[in-house]
């Protein structure tokens, strides 16, 4: 294995990990998270407000130039630092929770 090839690996498992660790955190809150992996593309996750299933979007994990890990919005905005999970679930949840919802912390899921 190359050394380019070995470096594209570990960036997809730190990406797959920080993603999966997002995805947990957030089902916490209620949502539905699906972490999408397809073939020659940079990892995502998908979450979605179940009781709002329009209140959806890809968050991506990737290395900033200052070399920290990021959780960013599709737009190319940051949303956290990777290491900070809890921080990074709360944005989500609050960018993506309904009008009734926006008070949504850890396990004040609605139904």
């Amino acid at each position: 294995m190359t050394m380019e090839a070995q470096r594209a690996r570990c960036t997809a498992e730190l990406q797959h990990s920080y993603l999966e660790a997002l995805a947990a955190e957030l089902s916490g809150y209620g949502f539905r998270a699906t972490l999408h992996s397809p073939a020659g593309r940079i990892p995502s996750l998908h979450v979605v407000n179940p009781a709002a299933s329009v209140l959806a979007e890809n968050i991506f994990a990737a290395c900033g130039r200052d070399d920290t890990w990021w959780f960013w919005w599709s737009w190319a905005e940051r949303i956290a630092i990777a290491d900070d999970v809890a921080r990074a679930a709360a944005r989500v949840a609050r960018v993506l929770a309904a009008p009734h919802d926006q008070d949504m912390s850890p396990g004040t899921a609605h139904d």
